[in-house]
């Protein structure tokens, strides 16, 4: 935990949540000193050999240096919060021999090829040194997140998506770094059409998709303490009259049973008496992996989704979602059997969504919405818009990096004193790059 009183990822993030355009950074911010409190906080979080090097450095004689910024996937920039970490550590003690410069290669929500620098910086070997193990710390997790959600809003466009990696962050920076590349993502799919992210399940991040606090209804321990599924919906709405109600429907594994039995209450009894009758029903669904919905087996959810797209088989449906090209290159059928989980396999699947969309149609609850969790990932959603399932919204915290090796970003520095010099084999990212 950040000392009191230090610049924390909170309050950068409070000053610099997305709003209609990219974010800003002056080039020429004026930085202050660097007090005793905050080089305690920087030497104690940074890799021991920098602070070597900075030692030596300032034994044997300063040096102008340049470093650039990359990875080594391609990511959508959301660099904010490492540049700005640049800016309130730079010490105004080196801004008059060597004054600190920033240089974006590429705009906020801008997507960067693998290998390709985000950024560079230019400035005193001996101040900057230190700071390289922070820089990169706040880089990976925001651009990788930023890719992942721009993907899955992009394939899912009329979908609304719910933020809800809180759970799966190791803490507010990750949670912040996370929710932040999340919104970048997601405004640039907005750009594109697309509904992307409206909202996320906590407060600390809420600022970032224009809310002041986070959405959400009940997890399945609500649904446990009040006995059924109804109950659960009748103690919310009682305790949140004003709120939007999104139920909960797998606990009991009565998934459509249940769906049916909140549906009849909350239209036939409940809504009529509400003086505004504006607010929204919606059903979601979390059916727990390891089985299939109410009713539902491997041959019935091959069935449903077989007439859904208006194919004769199986092997077509499989054809239809990956597409001709994908399908006919999978020679040893590793992407068709995942393919087939997410159509027909168990836990919240196609024909799973498709089943509770055609029984609430079917009873007369077409404005009941659908919610779709678990697994979310940039696969399942492309599958699902392949499918054309009937979804209305998903919530999911799966735009974080499923492998976390993703996220590792590398500087390098490239110029001493403004001659270009590099270690052996990796001349070919900075070649013909200036400062």
């Amino acid at each position: 935990m950040a000392a009191a009183g230090l610049p924390t990822l909170i309050q950068f993030f409070e000053r610099n949540a997305p709003g209609g355009s990219p974010a800003e950074v002056p080039v020429n911010k004026p930085l202050e000193s660097l007090p005793q409190d905050k080089e305690q906080f920087l030497r104690s979080r940074t890799d021991k050999y920098f602070s070597k090097t900075r030692e030596i450095v300032e034994k044997f004689g300063d040096k102008t240096v340049s470093y650039g910024v990359f990875m080594r996937r391609g990511v959508l920039c959301a660099v904010n919060p490492a540049i700005e970490f640049l800016r309130q550590y730079y010490p105004a003690s080196q801004r008059a021999a060597a004054p600190l410069k920033i240089t974006r290669l590429c705009e906020e929500g801008a997507f960067v090829p693998d290998q390709k620098p985000l950024f560079t910086y230019t400035g005193s070997l001996a101040a900057l040194a230190e700071l390289e193990t922070l820089v990169l710390q706040r880089t990976g997790v925001a651009c990788v997140s930023a890719y992942n959600a721009f993907k899955m809003a992009m394939n899912l466009k009329k979908v609304a998506f719910i933020d809800m990696h809180a759970r799966h962050a190791t803490g507010d920076d990750f949670s912040l770094l996370a929710a932040y590349g999340a919104a970048v993502g997601s405004r640039m799919a907005k750009l594109n059409g697309a509904v992307g992210f409206i909202g996320c399940s906590q407060d600390l991040t809420a600022q970032f998709y224009g809310q002041e606090r986070g959405i959400g209804t009940m997890p399945h321990g609500l649904v446990g303490y009040a006995g059924s599924t109804l109950r659960a919906a009748q103690m919310f709405v009682e305790t949140h009259p004003q709120d939007n109600l999104t139920v909960l429907v797998d606990y009991f594994g009565r998934e459509y049973a249940d769906s049916l039995e909140v549906c009849r209450w909350w239209y036939n009894d409940y809504l009529p008496g509400d003086r505004n009758g504006t607010r929204q029903l919606a059903l979601r669904l979390d059916t727990h992996g390891d089985r299939f919905a109410e009713g539902l087996s491997y041959d019935k959810s091959v069935e449903i989704v077989v007439n859904w797209l208006h194919v004769p088989n199986e092997y077509e449906a499989v054809r239809y979602v990956m597409g001709e090209e994908a399908f006919d290159a999978d020679s040893l059928n590793i992407t068709k059997d995942r393919v087939r989980r997410v159509l027909f396999g168990t836990g919240v699947t196609v024909a799973s969504v498709i089943q509770l969309r055609q029984t609430l149609d079917a009873a007369g609850f077409n404005a009941c919405r659908i919610v779709g969790s678990s697994g979310f990932n940039l696969f399942k959603c492309k599958m699902f818009a392949n499918a054309r399932a009937p979804v209305d919204a998903v919530g999911t915290g799966s735009f974080i990096p499923e492998n976390y090796s993703d996220t590792f970003a590398t500087a390098d520095i490239f110029m001493y004193d403004g001659e270009f010099n590099i270690k052996l084999g990796r001349e070919k990212p900075f070649q013909g790059l200036k400062p």
